[in-house]
């Protein structure tokens, strides 16, 4: 220790906790423990809030606020909402998803959740009819887990058993917990474009075949379908940065002390935690930490190896922001912008095209058309626009390309093959449109379009996700094993480290994962506990 960072010890604070991290997992667990009456400072590296759950003016001169990295929400608990009384407004989605057909983009898929006749004869367009009510009662088989299981998620763990005791249907079970997730969908579903609809639940951030037997696709397909009770997810009104702007108000107004600029530099089992601000090395004690960053960060700062040892995180995604003059006409007539938009759009990821894909990357070989999906944020929210823009008719869609895995990736030919893959994203796009996206992009005040791409290696750089990996590694079941050792309040919260009085607050907890408070919730709750 250098006598400066000695100095800054004999006269370290105390307080109750100190939360290394202000992502939105973090900002919850300050915000609850803060309002318990417990003494919380959190330092976050970055001069502002809020983690990968932020929205910012990513074009420069253009008025337009976009949700920079995460996009949607199905995970954050009413409940959560409620406890910490936050003032957070979520748009429900008309459409479910359109999907095109491939080969034949003239016609195309369009789930309506709200006109069941007018979605059973696009089945039929498609030349899927026979899988109409089949995907009906594919979702209602996953929304009979969800039900069972979503309220568990802000509940101490159950074990493996009693959860499976709560599905209480044996067969439905086995499909999507113990087997292979690819099985089930094709043992329900028959076309390849509808299989491909289901399956992309499964492979959002995560590198895997559907029927690899590690089982990371049924974890990730799991986590997008239990939401709420019901799968939805939603559309933040204000953007990402209205959430986490408003979990950081809460935080602040309960008394939690929130230092950006304080980048972490190490922390001890002790409970005391270096961090260096403003060319100042510091040093804070807490009864906890809470650690709302990816496990291999948290061993790196504790100077340890992993114990078990476990392969590097890895992200397997490429996201593209655009912002256009209007939405794009559609090689589908049948179909308005506004409708295939409006939910998830899909491109390029029948079952075989996502298999392929697989298969090809692996072999570091980029498929011809690269599996897409799109969202579109200002169909529901055209808040996030100056109202000019707004007025103008303005559109952002987030692209969200597939099984581009960080090992491709390189610090040296991150630029290179970020061209690369933000050119197989406008191609796959440009197969399913009317006319060439780029033609419809506004540019910013420098006369440059407004494109942004960010690859798996953009985001570990900016927010020090390990490979880019949006979960902070493989995903967890919502649930302990039986044998487990569930004997204090941060095992039973899933949220223990092999350091008693530091703690996961992240996404890399159990039930860690997107935009949904819990890794806060859960470390809070086992600190109030304990």
């Amino acid at each position: 220790m250098t006598d400066l960072a000695a100095a800054a010890h004999a006269s370290a604070p105390s307080h109750d906790v100190v939360i290394v991290g202000g992502g939105h997992n973090g900002l919850t667990a300050a915000a609850y423990l803060a309002q318990a009456g417990r003494s919380v400072i959190l330092l976050e590296r970055l001069d502002e809030v809020g983690g990968a759950a932020v929205s910012a003016q990513a074009f420069p001169g253009v008025e337009a606020r976009l949700s920079r990295y995460s996009y949607l929400v199905s995970l954050l608990p009413q409940r959560i909402i409620d406890d910490l009384r936050l003032d957070i407004r979520l748009a429900r989605r008309r459409y479910s998803s359109y999907t095109p057909v491939p080969g034949n983009p003239g016609s195309g898929l369009l789930v309506d959740n709200t006109d069941p006749a007018a979605t059973a004869a696009s089945f039929a367009e498609v030349g899927a009819a026979e899988d109409a009510e089949a995907f009906d009662a594919f979702y209602e088989s996953t929304g009979a887990v969800a039900r069972a299981l979503w309220p568990t998620v802000t509940e101490p763990l159950l074990t493996r058993s009693e959860a499976r005791a709560l599905v209480g249907d044996d067969e439905l079970w086995e499909a999507l917990i113990e087997r292979p997730i690819g099985g089930f969908i094709e043992s329900r579903l028959t076309s390849d474009l509808v299989r491909g609809v289901a399956a992309t639940d499964a492979l959002i951030g995560t590198f895997s075949s559907l029927g690899d037997p590690a089982l990371d696709q049924n974890r990730c397909f799991l986590y997008h379908v239990i939401g709420q009770g019901t799968g939805e997810w939603d559309v933040p009104i204000g953007g990402m940065g209205a959430v986490t702007g408003e979990l950081a108000r809460v935080a602040r107004e309960a008394g939690a002390r929130i230092v950006t600029g304080a980048e972490v530099t190490a922390i001890h089992p002790d409970g005391s935690v270096d961090y260096v601000r403003n060319g100042h090395e510091r040093r804070v004690e807490g009864r906890h930490v809470l650690v709302n960053a990816a496990p291999d960060v948290l061993d790196a700062l504790l100077g340890e190896e992993p114990q078990p040892p476990r392969p590097r995180a890895e992200g397997a995604q490429v996201k593209v922001n655009l912002l256009l003059k209007r939405l794009p006409r559609l090689r589908d007539e049948s179909v308005a912008p506004e409708a295939a938009f409006g939910g998830t759009f899909h491109i390029n990821e029948t079952y075989t095209q996502l298999e392929e894909a697989y298969a090809g990357m692996t072999r570091g070989v980029m498929p011809e058309l690269l599996p897409c999906e799109i969202y579109c944020h200002t169909l529901a929210d055209p808040t996030i626009l100056d109202p000019e823009l707004a007025e103008s008719g303005a559109q952002t869609i987030t692209v969200f390309g597939l099984h581009t895995p960080d090992r491709w990736l390189t610090d040296e030919n991150n630029d290179a093959t970020r061209q690369r893959l933000q050119d197989a994203v406008l191609a796959s796009l440009d197969s399913v449109l009317a006319e060439p996206i780029e033609s419809l992009l506004l540019t910013d005040a420098d006369g440059r379009p407004c494109i942004e791409t960010k690859t798996t290696r953009d985001l570990e750089r900016a927010l020090n996700m390990p490979g880019g990996n949006i979960f902070h590694g493989p995903l967890s079941w919502p649930f302990a094993e039986d044998d487990d050792a569930l004997d204090t309040p941060a095992q039973r919260w899933g949220v223990a480290t092999r350091h008693p009085r530091i703690l996961l607050c992240g996404s890399g907890a159990r039930r860690g994962g997107a935009v949904s408070g819990l890794g806060g919730h859960n470390a809070a709750m086992a600190v109030l506990e304990g």
